[in-house]
């Protein structure tokens, strides 16, 4: 392992959150910092830890098939209602949005409760005001949202075609799915 590897190394197994690439270069000075971040993920390919990128940042984790062993008393998965799962893929999928447009996606009202959970668990935040009347609060997803979910950005999330085949979408969403893309055509070619 060459010196810009091994500073990169010890600039990462320091580092108390995920760095950018630029954050790391700050840290260890001249040399190709992603050609090296690149090396030191390969040499910790199947060992107990390994150097991640996601979101733009990278960090040392430990092997998925190793966690396991590190919990000390038993994790209860976090159990999101229907409503926070739904709001929390409308932000995901539509960013920057306000509350408004989750609602008038949704059909419902949403409580204040549910971002409020969403935004405990570190995945959702407030993202500035949309400029405008009322200049209605944004929400965006988080950082902790892609490394929660192991997504390297928000392009990596599934599309509905993945959806469909993963057996996730029921014949009728489908219809839904099928009758929005027809209104979006026709309001495009009402555009032209």
């Amino acid at each position: 392992m060459d010196e810009l590897c091994r500073a990169i190394e010890a600039t990462l197994f320091a580092a108390s959150e995920p760095m950018t690439a630029d954050e790391i270069a700050e840290h260890v000075g001249e040399g190709d910092v992603i050609k090296g971040l690149r090396s030191v993920a390969q040499h910790y390919a199947g060992h107990g830890i390994e150097l991640v990128e996601r979101g733009g940042r990278w960090h040392f984790q430990t092997a998925p098939d190793l966690a396991h062993l590190l919990r000390r008393t038993r994790e209860e998965p976090r159990r999101l209602s229907r409503a926070a799962t739904e709001t929390l893929a409308i932000i995901a999928y539509h960013e920057p949005v306000s509350r408004a447009e989750i609602e008038a996606i949704r059909g419902v009202q949403i409580s204040k409760g549910t971002l409020d959970v969403l935004m405990d668990a570190g995945w959702v935040r407030p993202a500035g005001r949309r400029e405008g009347p009322g200049r209605p609060l944004l929400y965006a997803t988080t950082e902790a949202f892609l490394t929660h979910f192991g997504l390297g950005s928000r392009r990596d999330l599934p599309g509905i075609d993945d959806l469909k085949a993963a057996g996730l979408l029921d014949p009728l969403d489908e219809k839904v799915f099928e009758s929005l893309g027809q209104l979006q055509l026709e309001s495009e070619e009402e555009a032209d």
